[in-house]
């Protein structure tokens, strides 16, 4: 059977279909699903739960053993990722799948992680199991983007977030933006914080609106990560997002000794560099563990993002209103592109409706071919 025959796509979709059941938890690990099917039936599926928990093909192949043991003999294992040869929190999942009896595999993409890196399939491969690799690529990287982007590019992966009137406006001209989006479309924001290690604003945001920046659905272990860019140090210490439990670190250029002092006490941690920039954040960010950054910035935040080309993922709720004003704000300050050539464009968009909102959602032209590259 060749691969992308339309019953091998099938499974694989419902792969990745399950994959997303772990979206919440398994971080840094990727998200990964996976369908073991035997004469044309399913037999067991699984998915990764959590963080240290079982692999999704081992969670497959003991859902088809409780079912009836050695049911995998022979079987036909469709996965996300490539099968793990190391070990990790976990045994080496290609390992459990030779034990098994497998006789194919049929994965979406190869792992970049360089303890792995081809050589799952190569330890299949030796044992005799058929490997087939490559269809669906695409959509398996795009749900692991901040795994993909960790291994292959050494940052955090980046998603650029706002909520804007159909106008274009994120706030009005009196710099009213509570809510621009409606009760739906913000429990979207909020699903999409739990997805992320760490949530970034500039302080124009802290000063404006004073938020808590916290996770509130509960479906993410532990809190959030809060990032503020404060060049200046104008935080107060009395923020609201101080009074929630969890890190936060203050980003600054300033050297201000009793700001930074009261900063501290108030529970924050505050990092100086010498320049306030994407790059130098991000880095930090990366050493600490952050795998993941959801920006919530202002204009300015998110045109820094953009000029220096550092994102991923664009997500934006587009609210049924006409604010009109020259001079209200809008999602991309700085200094703008001349000309349109030069402008950056989305990939992959997608559309969808919450209450009286439109979500839409792309990625970054050329990321998930730049992050392909590396499988």
């Amino acid at each position: 059977m060749a691969l992308g025959y339309p019953i091998d796509q099938r499974h694989l979709r419902r792969a990745l279909r399950l994959a997303l059941l772990g979206r919440y938890r398994t971080a840094p690990n990727p998200r990964v699903g996976a369908v073991l099917v035997r004469d044309g039936a399913i037999i067991g599926e699984g998915w990764h739960r959590e963080v240290g928990g079982p692999h999704a093909e081992v969670e497959a192949l003991r859902a088809s053993a409780a079912s009836s043991p050695g049911a995998a003999q022979g079987a036909t294992l469709y996965v996300t990722l490539e099968p793990c040869s190391h070990f990790g929190r976990t045994p080496p999942c290609a390992d459990a799948v030779i034990a098994a009896g497998v006789a194919r595999v049929v994965a979406c993409v190869g792992d970049p992680n360089p303890q792995v890196a081809g050589q799952g399939f190569a330890r299949l491969r030796d044992a005799g199991v058929e490997v087939e690799v490559g269809s669906l690529a695409a959509d398996a990287v795009r749900i692991n983007l901040p795994f993909f982007v960790s291994q292959v590019l050494g940052r955090p992966s980046v998603a650029l977030k706002w909520a804007m009137s159909l106008d274009g406006k994120i706030a009005t001209v009196a710099g009213e933006s509570r809510w621009i989006s409606s009760p739906q479309a913000r429990k979207t924001s909020l699903l999409l914080r739990e997805e992320h290690d760490a949530i970034l604003v500039g302080v124009g945001t802290v000063l404006a609106d004073d938020p808590r920046l916290d996770r509130r659905v509960g479906r993410a272990k532990g809190p959030i990560v809060r990032v503020v860019l404060d060049r200046r140090l104008r935080t107060p210490a009395s923020a609201q997002m101080l009074q929630v439990k969890g890190p936060v670190m203050i980003f600054t250029e300033a050297e201000d000794g009793e700001k930074s002092a009261a900063l501290a006490a108030a529970g924050a941690e505050v990092v100086r560099l010498a320049a306030v920039e994407p790059a130098a954040v991000l880095k930090m960010l990366f050493e600490r563990g952050v795998r993941s950054v959801l920006v919530e910035g202002g204009g300015e935040v998110h045109a820094s993002f953009v000029a220096a080309g550092i994102y991923d993922a664009v997500q934006v709720d587009v609210a049924p209103l006409l604010l009109g004003g020259a001079s209200a704000p809008t999602p991309l300050g700085g200094a703008g592109f001349a000309r349109l050539a030069a402008a950056p464009r989305l990939e992959r968009v997608e559309v969808k409706r919450r209450g009286e909102d439109v979500i839409l959602s792309g990625l970054r032209a050329g990321c998930l071919d730049e992050l392909l590259r590396a499988t």
